[in-house]
């Protein structure tokens, strides 16, 4: 015989609502753009929000959405170029082998120079990551 399955919801939490978490989001964005690339208060932000979305997804404080059960044979394929992509990014980070064969991350920064852009690229990250951190 089937046990009945447990019906109950938990209400969401305030910064489990869109309507909370996203100018959250904005708002660390904001701040994260207005840092120099690779600057020392850059990179101590980057540590500090993802430690504590880190922190957040460790603990049983955000509701979980439903992780899928399994990932398709396809996921092979995409892991792939992101391992091969991940070796090379961090090869040439720690050899720090500079402009003979500059990082994905030193390609990307004139790109980065407007604090516009760098912000687009910040809430992208964190929106990314926050939807790790529910799952």
């Amino acid at each position: 015989m089937e046990q009945p399955h447990d019906l109950t919801v938990e209400a969401p939490r305030a910064w489990d609502r869109p309507a909370v978490s996203v100018p959250v989001l904005v708002c660390l964005s904001l701040v994260g753009g207005r840092f120099a690339s690779f600057s020392t208060e850059a990179n101590l932000f980057t540590l500090g929000t993802g430690g504590v979305l880190i922190w957040l997804g460790l603990s049983n404080r955000v509701p979980r959405r439903p992780a899928p059960h399994r990932l398709g044979s396809g996921a092979v394929w995409w892991a792939v170029p992101v391992v091969v992509f991940g070796v090379f990014e961090g090869a040439t980070f720690v050899l720090a082998v500079g402009d003979e064969f500059p990082t994905f991350s030193r390609l990307a920064d004139p790109l980065l120079e407007d604090h516009l852009t760098r912000s687009a690229v910040w809430f992208a990250w964190l929106a990314a990551f926050w939807g790790l951190v529910r799952r």
